[in-house]
């Protein structure tokens, strides 16, 4: 069966959009108990992950500037576990490759991996914590609340999680991970609970983004609010999140997995599928076969997430950098995820092999979609049968005829062409980041 033409649609979103980031960013902090916490002249951590957040840098800056302002001493430390190889160069990399710099920002930018023991949590595991962020006089996290992509429970990507497996670094992931998805909705907030008790933690802008991935709200949320707060953004989160605008797919191709579109490189509440063993799969979407074509440059070579696919490309198992990829897939025990699918020499005979091996046998009724990542969903590309009436729900508009993809002379879909507007359309422009 040949590949299905293509029409671009779009999703309008109806959602919440902060205007003025640094000025809700000062908002936040000057209404927060930030300036009774510390003493003046007091050094104050700012934890910074390596998450894709929209406008990270204007708001670590404006976070940085109004700490500035209450008298403080600030600066960056590295809140990402076990990323970047769990190496303090890979984790500044990563933090550069976002624009938070010492240069930009004007701050040190702390990215060491000594951690100091805090203690025990009520399961008995040893919890581990960041040693620069500990020294500090206090600590202010920057954390997007938002669906984990391993488990389900009462906090999952968040404030708590930065806390203990950000600040964690190496030592605190493997503590929590080792038990599974368990670790992730028991230990891990046991192990926040210690945090909270042993260290100057002071409060951590909460950060929530709509389905266009744009800044929706910020929060900030005191540390002895923690516990209550958190859960209720969560279910915010969950609400405003992007999602593909169909239940039932026989093909998904994404252009591009990584770290910077989801932890799992490719978003399983976007897929639907969890593939964790003794974990029960999402209802929706169905997808048969997924294809992805490329690993981000963001992600350093660190692919984990790959195996959820079904199909990829010669060139992204060649991307995979060794040690970064075995790092993060042992650390996360989750290696059911990392399995590499079936690969092919060019972009068109992968996504050959899964029209093909899809079951669906009338090419008319063939439910194909692309995307470019699994974070950047308003625009998409969709076959003849997504697009009939009353295929598509009334919040999905049809902006283009039907064409076949671009593929270059090399079998490779010119990704630019599709989706100029996305992170790899602006990264690979004269004027991207």
């Amino acid at each position: 069966m040949e590949i299905p033409a293509v029409a671009r649609l779009r999703q309008m979103f109806d959602q919440p959009v902060v205007r003025d980031i640094a000025g809700a960013v000062r908002e936040a902090l000057r209404g927060s108990k930030l300036r009774s916490r510390v003493r003046p002249g007091g050094s104050v951590a700012v934890a910074v992950g390596s998450r894709g957040i929209a406008n990270l840098v204007t708001i670590v800056d404006a976070a940085l500037r109004e700490i500035e302002a209450l008298g403080f001493q600030p600066f960056v430390v590295a809140a990402m576990g076990s990323h970047g190889g769990a190496t303090s160069d890979g984790q500044r990399q990563l933090l550069a490759d976002y624009g938070v710099t010492a240069e930009r920002l004007g701050v040190p930018i702390k990215t060491d991996m000594d951690v100091v023991e805090l203690g025990a949590n009520s399961f008995g595991f040893p919890v581990f914590w960041d040693r620069n962020a500990f020294g500090a006089d206090a600590v202010v996290t920057v954390s997007r609340i938002k669906p984990h992509t391993d488990f389900r429970g009462r906090f999952e990507s968040g404030i708590l999680k930065m806390l203990v497996i950000g600040l964690g670094k190496r030592e605190g992931p493997s503590a929590v991970h080792q038990m599974g998805v368990r670790g992730l909705r028991e230990v891990m907030p046991a192990s926040a609970q210690v945090i909270l008790e042993k260290t100057k933690v002071a409060c951590g802008l909460a950060i929530l983004e709509n389905a266009a991935e744009q800044t929706a709200k910020i929060e900030c949320v005191e540390r002895e609010d923690l516990f209550d707060v958190e859960p209720r953004l969560l279910d915010e989160a969950r609400q405003l999140m992007g999602r593909l605008p169909f239940d039932d797919l026989d093909v998904l191709v994404v252009g591009e997995m990584g770290k910077n579109y989801s932890g799992a490189g490719i978003d399983p509440n976007v897929i639907g599928r969890l593939y964790i063993v003794g974990q029960p799969e999402f209802d929706r979407p169905r997808i048969n076969r997924i294809v992805v074509l490329d690993l981000s440059p963001e992600s350093h070579g660190n692919a984990a997430g790959i195996g959820l696919a079904d199909y990829t490309t010669d060139r992204l198992v060649a991307s995979i950098a060794r040690e970064p990829f075995l790092t993060n897939s042992i650390v996360s025990t989750f290696v059911e995820r990392s399995k590499i699918p079936l690969s092919f020499p060019t972009d068109r005979e992968s996504i050959e092999a899964a029209v093909n091996t899809c079951w669906q046998v009338d090419p008319a009724a063939l439910r194909f979609v692309v995307v470019p990542n699994t974070l950047e969903l308003a625009e998409l590309w969709a076959s003849p049968a997504l697009c009939r009436d009353g295929a598509a729900p009334p919040h999905v508009r049809i902006e283009s005829d039907f064409r076949p993809l671009p593929f270059d002379a090399a079998g490779n879909i010119r990704q630019n062409g599709l989706f100029p507007h996305s992170v790899r359309g602006r990264r690979r422009s004269p004027h991207g980041a």
